[in-house]
């Protein structure tokens, strides 16, 4: 789910909670402080990387290969993707990463974009000091100041939009990126080679979008455990952020499978699918389960169908205890990790 899909796609945006609560204009705290200026010790990689290995699951003489996909990714780095372009090359088809959206048509989308506007607002006309507890207001200021700078408007935002941008900012000037440009070279590889590509992401029907959004818009979202679990990984964990990337970029399997990938995904996801504005709504219903049912489903009969598949997983999907992995294991597939 992601603020960068259009339209109805605002609908996707739904991720947080708020916690309303009026303080006094509060002091930044000495340690925010002191944690928004300390510098990384780790210093993120350059030049030319080979990335991770793929890993390799297999039922007879049918193989499909997958491949980790992780962000953020250094800045200055270069993906030498050579081995593999080789391998989608060689394969009858490419699955891309799974996720969510929902379907609209495009002259209904364009219906939509008035009741779009103004989404990513607190209701009522509610600020960030409204809406967050002091002590965490305190810490947002101090990288506001840090990462952002004078922006009154981003005050009147919701704290999980706010929490994007937050970080989105953080990274870039920590050497960091989200946006990777990995996943593009992998589809361009596909459509040189002229491998059929299929998309893994689950289609989200919605009776109504227009309500749905209104619905949206006036609800409040519990969002404050996502947008404080974003402080803390600028405040405390820019140098881990460092050592994951680097750990991607120069291909170390056994670093990589000592580290937690899930960080503030949970909380995130947590804040929309445990609100009462998603539990109203059946497309929100079950959804990361239906989300890995639904490329479980691809996978295994791109298995039957391909002799060699190509397939993109997010890192935390590959390795760790939310292993899509260990699930086609589980089915009696053979699952080899890179060397």
């Amino acid at each position: 789910m992601s603020k960068r899909y259009a339209c109805a796609l605002y609908l996707s945006f739904l991720t947080l909670p708020v916690l309303a609560q009026t303080t006094p204009e509060p002091e930044p705290a000495p340690a925010a402080v002191e944690a928004a200026d300390a510098v990384p010790a780790t210093v993120v990689v350059e030049g030319r990387r080979p990335g991770p290995g793929v890993w390799k699951v297999s039922k007879g003489d049918h193989v499909m290969w997958v491949f980790g996909v992780y962000s953020p990714l250094p800045q200055k780095m270069e993906w030498d993707a050579a081995r593999v372009e080789r391998l989608v090359g060689k394969s009858q088809e490419v699955l891309t990463r799974p996720g969510a959206r929902m379907e609209v048509g495009f002259f209904r989308g364009l219906t939509l974009l008035p009741t779009a506007i103004g989404i990513d607002k607190n209701p009522d006309g509610a600020t960030l000091h409204d809406v967050l507890p002091a002590d965490v207001y305190a810490r947002w200021q101090v990288l506001k100041g840090k990462y952002i700078g004078d922006d009154d408007g981003i005050e009147r935002r919701r704290p999980i939009f706010v929490a994007d941008t937050l970080l989105s900012k953080g990274l870039s000037k920590s050497g960091l990126t989200q946006n990777t440009g990995v996943e593009e070279q992998i589809e361009k590889a596909a459509k040189h080679n002229k491998v059929k590509i299929t998309s893994t992401t689950l289609s989200m029907d919605v009776d109504d979008p227009r309500a749905l959004m209104k619905e949206f818009k006036k609800s409040q979202v519990e969002d404050v455990a996502c947008f404080t679990k974003t402080l803390e990984r600028l405040e405390g964990d820019i140098d881990a952020m460092r050592v994951r990337a680097n750990a991607w970029a120069n291909g170390n399997i056994a670093e990589m499978s000592s580290l937690d990938y899930a960080e503030r995904d949970k909380a995130c996801n947590d804040a929309i699918f445990n609100s009462q504005f998603a539990k109203n709504a059946p497309a929100f219903q079950h959804l990361p389960e239906r989300i890995r049912a639904n490329w479980m489903k691809a996978a295994e009969k791109a298995l039957a169908d391909n002799t060699a598949t190509f397939a993109l997983l997010p890192m935390k999907n590959v390795i760790g205890p939310q292993s899509y992995l260990a699930d086609l294991q589980a089915q009696g597939y053979t699952v080899e990790s890179p060397k």
